[in-house]
């Protein structure tokens, strides 16, 4: 049960990068705080790797981390001008809801690998959670470029999410994040000349800076990275729909901000969704271990 585990954890701490925009300066663009966010995450990890000795560059593979991080890197502006052009409302139900959607259909037609009857029905409970969450709060405008950025923002997640599941099968958890974020960071680094940065010299700029590169993206993305050794891409997206639960709940008891009857029911679809696949996971390894004690008894 670790995987899933984990996985549930980085979802809450991605959930808090709204509430900690929130008390972010007036002067810092959405687009900034992302790249800051990559920059302050990679950073923290290449520092934790270097001091504990735990990378070795020798036979890495190339091509997927590459991957890994152009992916990461493009989500950040991809899925902040979606909520630009469409509202915060649209564009997170299109690209969180988009990317378990995504993931399960490329590993179908991709890696043949067919997803199961509880994944239909926990993604289908917990994207329809999300729609309720959301499009019952904020702005929304259907703007079609908008809408094709938070797809591509969804996709870039899910593309994301399998190469990685495939980099810590034979390396790290904590060199895989360490190597691709470093390269998103660089990747994005022209953002930071770009717009302007003077907020982050500030102390309520720098402390959210630390917050989002620190918790909600070096230590999110290790346990996210970890808990993939154990879940498949599909499944860990699915269980990452808890980031957006978790929002919409420090917006209440933090922020001050209301939700609706609706926002409320969509949190009770998110939390059935998320249960459920918690749930066929357990039975699934306890089936596994019961055979395989099993086995072990015959033999």
């Amino acid at each position: 049960m670790k995987g899933p585990i984990f996985i549930l954890l980085a979802g809450i701490l991605w959930g808090t990068t709204g509430t900690a925009q929130a008390f972010a300066p007036e002067s810092a663009h959405p687009i900034a705080i992302g790249a800051a966010r990559l920059a302050v995450g990679g950073v923290f990890l290449l520092c934790i790797v270097l001091a504990t000795g735990k990378v070795n560059l020798r036979y890495w593979p190339v091509k997927q981390t590459v991957t890994a991080a152009l992916s990461m890197a493009f989500y950040q502006p991809l899925f902040f001008s979606a909520v630009t052009l469409t509202g915060v409302a649209i564009g997170t139900v299109v690209a969180i809801g988009s990317a378990p959607i995504l993931s399960g259909m490329i590993e179908w037609l991709v890696l043949k690998k067919r997803p199961l009857l509880i994944w239909w029905f926990s993604t289908f409970l917990s994207i329809s959670g999300c729609l309720l969450l959301f499009l019952n709060n904020g702005s929304a405008s259907a703007d079609p470029l908008g809408i094709l950025l938070a797809l591509g923002a969804g996709l870039t997640f899910a593309v994301y999410t399998l190469v990685s599941r495939e980099l810590v099968e034979n390396h790290s958890a904590l060199s895989v994040v360490a190597v691709v974020f470093t390269l998103s960071a660089v990747c994005l680094s022209p953002i930071l000349f770009i717009y302007d940065m003077s907020w982050v010299a500030s102390l309520r700029g720098a402390g959210v800076s630390l917050q989002l590169g620190i918790m909600a993206t070096g230590i999110a993305y290790l346990l996210f990275a970890r808990g993939l050794l154990q879940v498949s891409s599909s499944n860990a997206i699915t269980l990452a729909l808890s980031e957006p639960m978790t929002a919409a709940l420090l917006g209440v008891f933090i922020v001050g901000e209301q939700l609706s009857l609706f926002s409320w029911l969509g949190i009770l679809l998110l939390l059935a969704g998320i249960g459920a696949l918690v749930w066929s996971t357990r039975r699934r390894d306890k089936g596994t271990n019961t055979l395989s004690r099993s086995a072990s008894n015959t033999l």
